[in-house]
């Protein structure tokens, strides 16, 4: 054998041996573990939102319209769909879940309550450390970038994307997507 032919076969085991390592392991299952987020509301209830392709189911409500309302308090916008958003949830509250998911780091729970008593926002509110992750995977799933506007509402139902808004949407158009939507 050829000197040139031990250093390739040489060459080959050291490559291939490398992504042998039990450490690539640990690349892998955090992967995975991106695929699954946690949501919890400022009334401690936990949503597990489970990413498969560009389908988000949110255990235990795949029966439900999910509308996530990707947001910020400091947004005009944002705060003037918030009622809005509780009349829906609570004129639909059998069929649909909306979901807020705050975007903005390290708020206090009590100042995100401050924003639901002061703008309306009757509704689940989610401020948990798996907000932007899940975010940046639903604005990558529905092609609209990573500098996307808020506030951002995502529509699903089954797993499945239905439409999105972008900006203050008026009550009447969410609506009656979600009527559509529920006689399919």
């Amino acid at each position: 054998m050829s000197l040139k032919h031990i250093a390739i076969t040489i060459s080959a085991i050291l490559l291939l041996g490398g992504c042998s390592d039990s450490s690539s392991n640990d690349g892998i299952n955090s992967l995975v573990s991106t695929n699954a987020y946690e949501l919890k509301d400022l009334q401690d209830i936990s949503y597990n939102v489970v990413k498969t392709g560009n389908e988000f189911k949110v255990e235990g409500l795949e029966e439900k319209v999910i509308l996530f309302d990707i947001f910020a308090t400091w947004c005009p916008p944002c705060r003037a769909s918030a009622p809005n958003l509780a009349s829906l949830q609570e004129n639909h509250k059998e069929d649909i879940k909306i979901i807020g998911i705050l975007v903005e780091d390290d708020k206090p729970n009590d100042y995100v309550q401050n924003f639901v008593d002061n703008y309306g926002a009757d509704y689940s509110i989610s401020n948990s450390d798996d907000n932007r992750a899940l975010s940046r995977a639903i604005a990558n799933a529905i092609d609209v970038g990573q500098g996307f506007p808020i506030p951002l509402m995502v529509m699903y139902y089954k797993g499945k994307y239905i439409t999105h808004y972008i900006g203050a949407v008026p009550e009447e158009m969410i609506e009656s997507d979600i009527k559509r939507v529920l006689k399919q």
